[in-house]
């Protein structure tokens, strides 16, 4: 049991590549119709450049190199109730500001830690006009060059559990968290479990809320049903409306049969490809993936400890353990809260449904442009709000004891 840092490169072995090159080479594409566009999924014409390029053209051990030099990696083994012991792999640079705030950054599916590598250095500067952050990225179990979970019932609180554990193994007894998608799930989670005498205030991108029940806030109810929605709040419902009927079938998929599809992803490059691309550019607003920056995303799934299965499973154990919509449930929580607004985001709701009921919302930002991966497609954005929401003049100011963010 590795209880140290142990620092950690990626270093994909030749074989590996070579193995990749040749399920490359043995690719056979589906058929598609002419005029198929998008709206059936990955379109035929990128998957087929893409395969091409990564065949051919495109240079992991460049990307594999600057990932290394650029992000500073680590392995720790952590002690996770009923589940053993996990080797999990993370990120962690440390600011130049002596007081700087120690920060969990949290990813989601399909991201990875590879998420944390535009906000990194803006979150590591040091400078009089904003708060500076110590930044740890876990790549979560299962995810990425962590060890996965070997048996069943390992859901968001195990997933919050690592997280913890590994803030105070690190020494950051008291932080604060930021995440999308799970990250929001696992964030929430931490919070709940840990703040905020540990976690003193967290904040996220994918915020999620409850329409006001009768009963539990009548006035709002009332409200709405007197009055109706306004002209945003009315383009968020449909936001999430879109979503719900034609994007989300992939969830019941990772939530009910995950082992069904794993055998084509584990197996597949090019599955696994078109399983994810999709999600990428469905789920930004507009923003102009490089095959590069795709191909980067799913080698490491490919490469990933686990396999590109293991991935899946959270959805799996959170759908059986908390129900259906258990994603939705249980969302206040006594410590300080922080949501951006992406208008792109997957789910997006009124923002009276966010804050009804729930006093410690205590920083609120929206955006013009913005998607599901915030900090990849609107680094400067989200840092931004973090700056704003823990800076002087922010809300958040000083929660962390003796860590103001300031040199």
């Amino acid at each position: 049991m590795a209880l140290t840092e142990t620092p950690f490169k990626i270093s994909i072995s030749d074989a590996d590549l070579e193995q990749l090159k040749k399920k490359l080479e043995l690719t056979r594409l589906p058929d598609e119709l002419e005029d198929a566009g998008k709206v059936y999924g990955s379109p035929l014409v990128d998957v087929r450049r893409m395969t091409k390029h990564w065949k051919n053209g495109f240079d992991w051990r460049k990307q594999e190199a600057k990932l290394n030099e650029e992000l500073p990696q680590f392995t720790r083994d952590v002690e996770v109730d009923g589940f053993g012991v996990l080797n999990v792999h993370y990120v962690h640079k440390k600011s130049q500001a002596a007081n700087a705030i120690p920060l969990l950054f949290v990813h989601g599916w399909p991201g990875s830690f590879i998420e944390v590598l535009k906000i990194l250095p803006l979150l590591n500067g040091v400078s009089t006009d904003h708060p500076s952050f110590h930044v740890v990225a876990i790549s979560l179990p299962g995810f990425g060059f962590s060890e996965a979970p070997h048996k069943k019932g390992f859901e968001g609180k195990q997933m919050a559990q690592t997280g913890h554990k590994l803030m105070l193994a690190l020494g950051h007894n008291e932080y604060v968290v930021q995440g999308g998608d799970w990250g929001a799930l696992i964030g929430r989670d931490m919070a709940q479990l840990y703040g905020p005498k540990h976690v003193k205030a967290w904040h996220t991108n994918l915020p999620v809320g409850n329409p006001p029940h009768l009963l539990t806030h009548p006035l709002l109810f009332l409200r709405h049903l007197l009055f109706g929605y306004n002209a945003r709040d009315k383009a968020a419902l449909e936001n999430t409306k879109r979503f719900q009927t034609e994007g989300s079938a992939y969830q019941g998929q990772h939530r009910t049969r995950p082992q069904t599809l794993s055998y084509s992803l584990a197996d597949s490059p090019v599955g696994l490809l078109g399983w994810i691309y999709e999600k990428l550019y469905a789920w930004t607003d507009g923003y102009e993936w490089t095959d590069d920056e795709v191909l980067t995303w799913i080698s490491l799934y490919w490469f990933s400890r686990a396999g590109p299965a293991a991935s899946l499973r959270i959805y799996y154990e959170v759908y059986h353990a908390r129900g259906a919509g258990g994603n939705m449930q249980n969302l206040e929580t006594d410590t300080p809260t922080g949501y951006s607004y992406f208008p792109k985001e997957i789910y997006t709701f009124p923002k009276s449904w966010y804050t009804a009921g729930f006093p410690n919302v205590i920083f609120e930002s929206e955006h013009d442009t913005g998607g599901h991966f915030a900090a990849w497609e609107q680094p400067h954005a989200l840092v931004g709000d973090l700056r704003s929401m823990f800076g002087k003049k922010g809300p958040a100011y000083g929660f962390v004891p003796g860590k103001s963010g300031y040199d």
